[in-house]
C-alpha cells in the first residue's frame, strides 16, 4: 500500500508542504514537466503513478514546485526518476532534500537513476556511481528500406498476456533485477513484438505512445539482428511520425538502422548506481540478452 506521508520543509522564506504524489492533480504534474522541457503527458504521468511511489513539494496556495519517484523491482531494487524541481528553487536544495526523502523510504534496495547533466553533482554527493551515457534518439522516421529478413526456423508475432513469464525472464536476465509487474503494467500500454527460435522467445520490443509521439521500448535481445527484427516494424509503423528510443548504445548495427530511421542523437543523460551492479550491452556476448533500448529515462 502507498503511503501518504506529509512533511514540511522552508524555502526561501515561504513554507512548502510534502506530500503523496497520488494526491495532486494529472494536471499540475503536467504543469512541473512541462516547465523544465520534459514531454511528459498526463497519461505518461499516471503511468508512472500506478507504476511506482512519488512525493511532490508544494507551496501555501498548492503549486507543485517539485517531485521526485521510485519505482521497486523485487525486494532488493528499484529505480529513481521523475526527480525535477521548478527552476526558480534548482539552486536552493529542493532536489536534495526529494531526494534524501526517496532513500530513506528505499532504504535496503539497490538504485539506478538517469542523471540529467545539472544533476549528476547532487547524484554523487549522495553516493551515486557513474555507469554509462544514455543516448536519447528520437525524431520524424524516415523509410529505411526494406524489412529485415526472418531467419529460417524464427517466428515473429505479436505479444500477449500469456506471454508475460517469458518477457519477464528474459528482461530480467538484461536488466540485472526482476521487473514483472512493470511489464504487465507497461504492455497493457504497449504493441509488442517478440522473436521466438525453436518456441522459446529470444527478443521482444513494446512500442507505447509518450510524450510526442510514441517510444519503443524496452527491446531485449541478444544481437543487434535480433534487436532490429523486432524493433523494425514498429519503426515502419510510424513512417512520417514522431518516435523516439533511448539506449546505451553508441554504435553498431542497431544504431546504425536507428540512423537510418530518422532517429537522430538529441541529449544524453547519465546513468548512476547505488549499490549492485550495472549489465552494460555494449559488453555483449553470443546467446546473452541485453537492453537495447530502455522502458523510459525514469524506468530503465
Amino acid at each position: 500500500m502507498k503511503s501518504r506521508t506529509t512533511s514540511s520543509l522552508t524555502i526561501d522564506a515561504f513554507d512548502a508542504r510534502a506530500v503523496d504524489i497520488d494526491a495532486v492533480e494529472l494536471d499540475q504534474l503536467y504543469t512541473l514537466s512541462i516547465g523544465v522541457g520534459w514531454p511528459h503527458r498526463p497519461e505518461d504521468w499516471q503511468l508512472l503513478r500506478d507504476a511506482g511511489h512519488g512525493i511532490v513539494v508544494h507551496d501555501e496556495i498548492g503549486r507543485v514546485l517539485g517531485s521526485a519517484m521510485w519505482f521497486p523491482h523485487g525486494a532488493d531494487f528499484a529505480t529513481v526518476g521523475m526527480v525535477i524541481t521548478s527552476p526558480r528553487l534548482q539552486a536552493l536544495g529542493t532536489a536534495q532534500w526529494l531526494m534524501k526523502r526517496v532513500l530513506s523510504a528505499s532504504r535496503g534496495r539497490n538504485l539506478r537513476l538517469n542523471a540529467t547533466h545539472a544533476a549528476r553533482k547532487l547524484y554523487l554527493s549522495l553516493g551515486f556511481r557513474r555507469e554509462r551515457t544514455v543516448f536519447q534518439r528520437q525524431g520524424e522516421v524516415q523509410p529505411f528500406g526494406e524489412m529485415p529478413r526472418l531467419p529460417e526456423g524464427a517466428e515473429l508475432r505479436e505479444l500477449d498476456r500469456k506471454d508475460m513469464p517469458a518477457i519477464a525472464q528474459l528482461d530480467a536476465q538484461a536488466f540485472g533485477a526482476s521487473r514483472v509487474d512493470l511489464l504487465a503494467a507497461l504492455l497493457e500500454h504497449s504493441t509488442g513484438l517478440g522473436l521466438n527460435r525453436q518456441g522459446r522467445l529470444v527478443a521482444f520490443a513494446l512500442c507505447r505512445p509518450f510524450g510526442r509521439g510514441h517510444v519503443v521500448g524496452p527491446v531485449v535481445a541478444s544481437s543487434d539482428e535480433d534487436a532490429i527484427m523486432v524493433a523494425a516494424p514498429h519503426v515502419a509503423a510510424h513512417e512520417g511520425r514522431f518516435l523516439r528510443v533511448d539506449t546505451h548504445l553508441a554504435d553498431g548495427e542497431f544504431c546504425a538502422f536507428l540512423a537510418r530511421s530518422g532517429l537522430v542523437f538529441f541529449d544524453t543523460v547519465t546513468t548512476m548506481l547505488l549499490g549492485g551492479e550495472f549489465r552494460d550491452p555494449n559488453k555483449r556476448s553470443k546467446n546473452v540478452p541485453v537492453t537495447y533500448a530502455l522502458a523510459s529515462q525514469a524506468l530503465g
